[in-house]
């Protein structure tokens, strides 16, 4: 199993999230993913990463599809991936009724519907094909992209439900995942897939302390968003969990240490660590731990 982290907390400038990259590649992890919410534009920010840190390998959790058209994400993406030495990954999603709907002012009706005409053109484009494709929501035409030294693009589907698990093993490289438990992973999330080749990338909050209790309050009042969220809430559910903080993993290095191997047992296939920073130094204990279990397991 690889170990990848989440860029830290959100940048103070430019040039803070350069370094935190850099960081985050000298701890010798193997994989760096990006968010895409209300601030930089996470495809963009991996483009210019890629050209400051030379070996981690890079990725969005997730890009939301709809604002952008399928060639757009396409063509987007793979310049990123030219950029960077092909160390791209390309993790995309719907995004949330909420965000789509309410704050954008577009329509979440059919969302897998939407993900599957997507993908159909998308993930010809990202292996270099030429596409054509007539739905009812995208239509193009022999279209295809010319851009050099580009491989084929992996790209990961942010997928919770059945649905859209289904969608992602059919048709993507695997799911990036948020917040969703060991168990949850075990009998929902892998299974769901119906691929056994499918990446499993799961993202999970972390913290190295031993203030548990104090450090899962915190986590309770960072995240508890999230838990309101229907999609997170209903992975919360599975797990029984309470809210955010239950699945998240907190304390000492053995407990680290298993919580993180239960993932790989549960099918995990990349542990992507969401550092929380609940006290004084706990980012850069919880930097030096990962990095240390990434050698001796020999990720």
């Amino acid at each position: 199993m690889k170990i990848g982290a989440m860029l830290l907390k959100p940048p103070k400038s430019p040039s803070d999230l350069i370094e935190v990259a850099k960081r985050i590649e000298r701890a010798g992890l193997d994989h760096l993913w990006v968010s895409h919410v209300f601030g930089f534009d996470s495809i963009s920010v991996m483009g210019l990463i890629g050209r400051e840190v030379p070996r981690i390998s890079l990725g969005t959790a997730v890009t939301p599809t709809y604002p952008r058209h399928p060639t757009a994400m396409a063509q987007q993406g793979l310049t990123t991936a030219a950029f960077s030495g092909n160390r791209f990954t390309l993790g995309i999603g719907l995004s949330h009724r909420k965000i789509i709907e309410d704050f954008m002012g577009l329509s979440f009706e059919k969302p897998a519907h939407h993900m599957r005409e997507y993908l159909s053109i998308l993930m010809p484009l990202a292996r270099g094909e030429q596409v054509s494709f007539y739905g009812s929501e995208y239509s193009v035409s022999n279209f295809r992209l010319n851009i050099p030294d580009v491989k084929p693009m992996p790209v990961v589907l942010g997928a919770l439900g059945s649905k859209m698990l289904e969608i992602a093993g059919e048709l993507t490289d695997g799911t990036n995942t948020w917040m969703v438990g060991h168990k949850t992973m075990r009998d929902h999330i892998v299974p769901g897939l119906k691929n056994p080749k499918s990446k499993v990338i799961g993202g999970v909050p972390i913290v190295l302390t031993n203030q548990v209790d104090q450090a899962k309050e915190q986590i309770s009042k960072i995240l508890k968003g999230y838990g309101k969220v229907p999609s997170y809430r209903a992975m919360l559910d599975m797990e029984n969990a309470d809210g955010p903080a239950d699945v998240a993993s907190v304390g000492d290095e053995k407990t680290l240490r298993e919580e993180i191997y239960k993932y790989r047992d549960a099918g995990v296939t990349e542990f992507n660590a969401y550092i929380m920073h609940t006290d004084k130094g706990a980012t850069e204990r919880t930097l030096q731990f990962l990095s240390d279990f990434r050698i001796d397991e020999g990720a």
